[in-house]
């Protein structure tokens, strides 16, 4: 077993303490980093006004992101990287989730909703009127670079071998942000991963609840067994009415239970493909990592 560990503390995000961990599994290192939240004022403003400088990670979340306002929670330094021998990577982290949120349209139509309308203060009527999806909803299925191939497939995620006992070499889930609603729901992207011995396994969930309207759940699967050298990756999006989930009131809060009861409005079946190894240097004959946990 060869494992790299590092716990450090990085000066970022007003010198809070940031944690990371590093490990290698066979031809893949597995590298995760968490902190604390986005904060939400700028205690650098001479520096970030000046165009020339290196801004913040707000003022970079604020300038990158084309939405009025961020979600309530945002972890800036809360990434998970994969990254084979060959230079191929998939990453996961917030700001690139965000991208992916709706700016210019609505595509949920609250406003239509009798119950919403009656219910909620006139403050939060304003704001869902913006061109702006307010929900924080996002399909985004991870961020991908290097020499990696996307193409479809009919290949299949095999749910029952994920459910075979098998030890877990590594376990790690991050929260990438989250948004009460205006304590009217819950709108949150989270991360998990675990590593086998034969495989990984990774969940990248988008949760949304409107309360008494509406339930979504956004779920990107990846699973890689490392005897190929692809990557399944699974999109799916399930939403129904807040109604039409028929389950005990203490159960909305756990996408776990509401998922299976909910019906798939779209699903994206994909393969990734990763590249030959880098070409070998010295001490290593295949070009691939020969530091290997087995």
């Amino acid at each position: 077993m060869s494992t790299v560990n590092q716990f450090k503390g990085e000066i970022d995000i007003q010198r809070l303490p940031v944690n990371s961990e590093e490990h290698i599994f066979h031809d893949w290192v597995v590298k995760y980093k968490k902190s604390h939240i986005l904060h939400s004022i700028c205690a650098t403003t001479e520096k970030c006004n000046d165009v020339s400088q290196e801004p913040c990670l707000l003022c970079l979340y604020t300038r990158t992101l084309d939405i009025p306002h961020l979600p309530e929670m945002v972890f800036p330094n809360n990434i998970l990287t994969l990254t084979h021998a060959s230079g191929g990577q998939i990453e996961f982290n917030a700001l690139d989730a965000l991208k992916t949120v709706a700016n210019g349209k609505l595509p949920i139509k609250v406003a239509c909703s009798e119950e919403w309308n009656e219910s909620r203060p006139p403050e939060l009527l304003k704001e869902k009127i913006k061109p702006f999806d307010w929900t924080f909803s996002n399909d985004y299925k991870g961020t991908i670079a290097g020499p990696v191939t996307v193409t479809p497939t009919d290949e299949r995620i095999d749910i029952e071998r994920l459910k075979e006992k098998e030890k877990i070499l590594f376990y790690q889930e991050l929260m990438l942000y989250e948004d009460e609603l205006h304590d009217n729901g819950i709108s949150s992207c989270t991360i998990k991963i675990r590593v086998m011995p034969s495989s990984f396994f990774i969940l990248l969930r988008f949760f949304l609840r409107v309360d008494n309207v509406m339930l979504r759940v956004n779920d990107t699967r990846l699973f890689h067994d490392f005897t190929t050298d692809y990557v399944l990756r699974e999109f799916t999006n399930k939403e129904c009415g807040f109604g039409d989930v028929q389950l005990p009131l203490n159960v909305f809060g756990n996408p776990n239970a509401l998922s299976p009861h909910m019906p798939i409005r779209t699903a994206l079946y994909e393969k990734l493909t990763f590249g030959a190894c880098n070409p070998p240097t010295e001490g290593d004959q295949d070009g691939c990592s020969t530091s290997k946990i087995e």
